[in-house]
């Protein structure tokens, strides 16, 4: 993924703020980036326009080398909101089949080439066991891994999550993490969270926006770099020397940080 001078607008630009400003980021094929800010802070439109679902008025973006709504096949998205409808009698597998749309020749009517993809996405995710439950059956976490299967069905070189651990307890998102760095061995993954603490542990880059951006190492992000981007929204919670800054609790009796006092000024 290539960014260079970004900048969005919605609605008219006169006299207006733009949502994003001169945003330049470049993601290689081996990346695990997240992407950090307030709420309102641009995360979810940069997201859209990687995908192609917004173009930007200044700036440009290319994906594999091509603007993005070329390639949006090859993106797998999990949205903010994505909604799995409690009272659809769907099933697991057919849910994940519905990632394979676009390149289904006959519509709904699915190939056996179609199933093995979602047969094998489900495996990949841990679903497998899964795949005749009714998706209303599912806890959110697994729903979460459906989801992330139904973007890989459709054969994904890149995975767009936006906020994928929101409402899952800690054994979940343990779990979850384990799946989205196996999955990174082989697509670059872009994951806009809140999650300060996730984020400094666990992946390999953070990109902070919050209307600009900058790009910082995971295991170099500091409470300066944070406050820049929350203003005095953000307060961190010091851990003792040695320990990982925005750790979950570290082991020798620190506090949980950044997740749990971010927002509270």
């Amino acid at each position: 993924i290539e960014l260079k001078g970004v900048s969005f607008w919605y609605g008219v630009p006169r006299g207006r703020e733009p949502v994003l400003e001169n945003v330049s980021l470049e993601v290689p094929p081996d990346d695990f980036l997240g992407l950090v800010g307030p709420n309102g802070g641009g995360k979810t439109t940069l997201l859209r326009i990687i995908l192609g679902l917004l173009k930007p008025q200044s700036g440009t973006v290319l994906v594999f080398g091509r603007p993005p709504e070329e390639v949006r096949h090859q993106i797998g998205y999990v949205p903010q909101h994505a909604r799995l409808e409690p009272a659809a009698p769907a099933t697991v597998l057919e849910v994940v089949l519905t990632g394979r749309l676009h390149r289904s020749r006959w519509g709904l009517w699915y190939s056996r080439a179609d199933r093995e993809a979602a047969e094998q996405a489900l495996e990949l995710v841990g679903m497998q066991d899964f795949a005749r439950r009714p998706v209303h059956s599912l806890s959110g976490g697994q729903r979460q891994r459906v989801l992330i299967a139904r973007a890989l069905a459709g054969e994904a070189k890149l995975l767009l999550l936006d906020e994928p651990t929101a409402g899952v307890d800690a054994p979940t998102e343990h779990s979850f993490t384990d799946l989205l760095h196996r999955l990174n061995q082989s697509i670059p993954i872009i994951m806009a969270t809140h999650d300060i603490a996730f984020v400094s542990t666990h992946l390999k880059r953070v990109a902070c926006l919050n209307r600009r951006l900058t790009v910082h190492r995971a295991d170099e992000l500091t409470p300066e770099d944070l406050s820049l981007v929350y203003g005095n929204q953000f307060c961190s919670v010091i851990h003792r020397p040695g320990c990982p800054l925005f750790d979950r609790g570290c082991g020798h009796g620190c506090l949980p940080a950044a997740k749990s006092v971010l927002g509270q000024g």
